[in-house]
């Protein structure tokens, strides 16, 4: 069974910082693509940083340059770094198993970001 815990979420000003985390169990972490996803109020799910099976990393063009993705095969965790946040990144973040939205929707209960002033 496929459980995805999210933590690191919380409010800050625009400009801050938060580093997301995800603890991954159930399933082989190190053999399956992982995506941060992200759905802002009113607006549906999008993906925001998503790693392949073999470490490549892709963002999210809003998001680029200002969050760094990493997997820890080894401990099974999926860290989102983001800095230098703005409004518009405020949503509920999700660790998902897969590749950006394709595939079934397993997810963990995710973390709360809000980004204001």
């Amino acid at each position: 069974q496929v459980q995805l815990v999210e933590s690191g979420g919380g409010s800050v000003q625009p400009g801050g910082s938060l580093r997301l985390s995800c603890v991954a169990s159930g399933f082989t972490f190190s053999r399956s693509a992982m995506t941060w996803i992200r759905q802002a109020p009113g607006k549906e799910l999008e993906w925001v940083s998503a790693i392949t099976v073999h470490g490549d990393i892709t963002y999210k063009d809003s998001v680029k340059g200002r969050f760094t993705l990493s997997k820890d095969n080894a401990k099974n965790i999926l860290d989102l770094q983001m800095n230098n946040l703005k409004p518009e990144d405020t949503g509920v973040y999700y660790c998902k198993k897969g590749y950006k939205l394709f595939g079934p929707q397993e997810r963990g209960q995710g973390t709360q970001v809000t980004v204001s002033s």
